[in-house]
């Protein structure tokens, strides 16, 4: 399987593979999320009887009934008035006005003999005509002007000081339109009282002080119509809260309820569109998110294929565990989605791939999880969720640390246990609701399930995506590293120098990658297992060799350089027979890259035999990763060292660089991103861990006795 698929992702270039890819997956995981966003919705009609209780699935304003309720408010503020002190004084004036007409045509007929009375009469017309017109309440008969002219200027004088004071006083007061008949009663009243006022004309003298009695409170509508609309302003919009009953089991649906339902979208004649788009937009972040992580990633393009495939095959796990979920939550009446393995993501991807990679995918997973999990009444995120799924996987990054061993997953999955127990904790003391000790229960031994199925899932599931992906994940290095492995029982039991050979050159390697960035790791386990062909003949290797017996030394070059060449395909045919991974597998076959057997070749020329440079070199390919380049120099160098017969610093750095630069410029590196820069690291790392394996003993002087 992993064959085919490398077949069929290596010609593709990573940018289309991404593009279909990720085209592919957003169009799957759009549609297993919008059937969770979809809500129900109900064929009613009105005056219909509802056949069971309905909820709102959103908080949605009701602007009908808000307007109403704004309508009520500016209704019920009280108009504003003020009082005119400028009408209090005008009034009082006209009075005075109308009888200083009359006393003035009075004395105009005193002056001019005696007027006709119906010219007396004129002239007082003609004189109230501009205040007739400003005045329409005053409207004095021929008749009562002709009365109040017959009386003498005195009277008159009288009359007119009484009208003020009394218009006057009463006037002082704040009037409105439904106090002036009372106030015009009053004025009548008190100017009887006053005596002044001759029978005869009291009826003309009552109707001009009626008349000047009128509002000295006005409306002020600005200031009213301001706080009408502050009233309108503070009414908070009524809204429809999500999970509001909106018409129980039974009732009559009448317009109102029936407009409320069509507001809350619950009719089936409506089709929401927000939670669609929202989704939508959602996959689109998500997708983005992990487009950039891999734009930005240095890594080779099969590589990141295989961690693509990786990533989007993990997430579509969780995601259809989640919906496993979701569909077995209407079952029960407590939160299930707390059973969800909140580390599974997390681990696998940190295994599988890198620690930012995992802590990416826990976000995405988290706020994914929010969304398909939730238990509301609308399609919102349940942010317990989120938070619940975002520390149990945290946790497990936290915990699980650089080592990948089974008992090590087993230990993260008991301190995610503790983690998940504690946030639930924290949940249910939040939410300040009284629960019964079987709920308690529940969601302890949920807390401690999530915890476990974290980490019986991975364990499970991990070889299946080493196998399936071919990904040489930490936990299975470390698993080939061990000794009771049977390809490494084979070569200490068959070849037991080239043995201790290998685990010298796993040492220099590993402390040399480490160096460089490289994986160290994986370049200590490939050495264990770099030199397994020479299984096939061990005698013929010199580290095998005992008492000084050299089977070499009876066969002709060509002979020899046959064998020595031929144990590092023969390694590469033995790991793959035993299924290692095609990682340690490329060890074994590049580890010598095209290098030629100078030995062998000096040899023949002794012999005199017509030597051909590229029959004595070995097969390759050179080293195609930096891991790989390290194991060469570290197996030639450790070789060399070992060889020598008084290694001292000088001699171990001097042999040292001699072997990377032979390599050099052999061309050796040309086809691995090993730089210079990262060659003398090597080269340093090296010189002082073989320094610290050969250095010379001191020699105490003996004690005496």
């Amino acid at each position: 399987m992993l064959r085919s698929l490398e077949r069929i992702l290596k010609p593709l270039k990573f940018t289309y593979f991404a593009l279909f890819t990720i085209i592919l997956f957003s169009v799957v995981l759009f549609f297993l999320m919008a059937e969770n966003v979809k809500q129900e919705t109900y064929e009613l009609k009105e005056f219909q009887i509802a056949p069971e209780a309905i909820r709102s699935l959103k908080t949605v304003e009701d602007s009908v009934k808000t307007e109403q309720e704004r309508d009520r408010a500016a209704n019920d503020v009280l108009p504003v008035y003020r009082y005119s002190e400028d009408i209090a004084k005008n009034r009082p004036a006209i009075a005075a006005s109308i009888f200083d007409f009359l006393i003035e045509v009075k004395k105009e007929n005193v002056d001019e003999a005696e007027q006709p009375k119906e010219q007396s009469i004129e002239k007082m017309r003609e004189k109230l005509k501009g205040l007739e017109k400003e005045e329409p309440d005053l409207q004095l008969s021929d008749q009562a002007i002709a009365d109040l002219l017959a009386e003498e200027v005195e009277v008159l004088q009288n009359i007119k000081q009484a009208v003020i004071d009394v218009i006057s006083a009463e006037l002082a007061k704040p009037l409105r339109a439904q106090d002036l008949n009372f106030s015009k009663y009053e004025v009548e009243r008190n100017l009887r009282l006053t005596n002044v006022v001759p029978l005869k004309i009291e009826q003309p003298v009552m109707s001009i002080a009626r008349s000047l009695i009128v509002e000295t409170e006005l409306l002020n509508k600005q200031l009213t119509d301001a706080r009408k609309e502050q009233a309108r302003a503070s009414v908070e919009p009524i809204r429809i809260l999500q999970g509001q009953v909106l018409v129980r089991e039974g009732q009559v649906i009448d317009g109102e309820i029936y407009r409320q339902l069509e507001l809350a979208g619950l009719l089936k004649n409506q089709t929401p569109i927000k939670p669609i788009l929202a989704i939508a937009l959602f996959v689109f972040v998500v997708m983005s998110m992990i487009c950039m992580h891999f734009a930005n990633w240095r890594e080779s393009s099969m590589v990141k294929k295989k961690s693509l495939s990786i990533v989007l095959a993990v997430y579509l796990l969780n995601i259809i565990l989640m919906k496993l979920i979701a569909l077995l939550e209407p079952e029960f009446d407590l939160l299930i989605a707390f059973l969800f393995p909140t580390a599974l993501a997390s681990v696998l991807i940190k295994l599988l791939i890198n620690d930012r990679m995992a802590i990416l995918l826990s976000i995405l997973t988290a706020a994914t999880a929010g969304i398909l999990l939730q238990d509301g009444y609308a399609s919102i995120v349940q942010m317990e969720i989120v938070l619940y799924i975002l520390f149990g996987s945290l946790t497990s990054l936290y915990l699980l640390g650089n080592v990948a061993k089974r008992s090590t997953i087993l230990r993260t999955s008991i301190g995610v246990s503790i983690s998940n127990l504690i946030f639930i904790g924290f949940y249910l003391l939040m939410t300040q609701t009284s629960y019964e000790l079987s709920e308690l229960i529940f969601y302890a031994i949920a807390a401690f399930a999530s915890g476990m199925l974290s980490s019986a899932l991975t364990v499970g599931l991990l070889p299946f995506f080493e196998t399936s992906f071919g990904i040489l994940s930490d936990m299975k290095l470390i698993e080939l590293s061990n000794p009771n492995h049977p390809l490494l029982k084979k070569i200490l039991t068959e070849a037991p120098g080239t043995y201790h050979h290998s685990v010298m050159v796993a040492n220099l390697s590993d402390s040399a990658c480490e160096a460089i960035g490289a994986n160290g790791l994986l370049a200590r386990v490939g050495a264990y297992y770099h030199d397994i062909g020479k299984t096939v003949r061990p005698h013929y290797f010199i580290e095998n060799q005992h008492a000084g017996k050299n089977p070499h030394d009876a066969l002709p070059p060509w002979k020899s350089k046959d064998i020595i060449i031929a144990h590092a395909e023969d390694g590469a045919k033995l790991l793959e027979k035993h299924k290692m991974p095609i990682e340690i597998v490329n060890i074994a076959r590049q580890h010598h890259g095209t290098s030629l057997l100078k030995f062998f070749v000096f040899k023949a020329k002794e012999l005199g035999e017509e030597v051909k440079e590229e029959d004595y070199r070995y097969a390759g390919p050179k080293p195609q990763t930096k891991e790989i380049a390290v194991i060469s120099i570290a197996d030639s160098v450790e070789a060399a060292v070992r060889s020598m017969k008084e290694p001292t610093t000088e001699k171990i750095n001097a042999l040292v660089q001699a072997i990377i630069n032979d390599k050099l410029k052999d061309g050796q590196f040309d086809e691995c991103d090993l730089s210079m820069k990262e060659l003398k690291k090597v080269e340093r790392t090296i010189c002082k861990t073989l320094n610290g394996i050969f250095h010379n003993r001191i020699e105490y002087p003996e004690e005496s006795e």
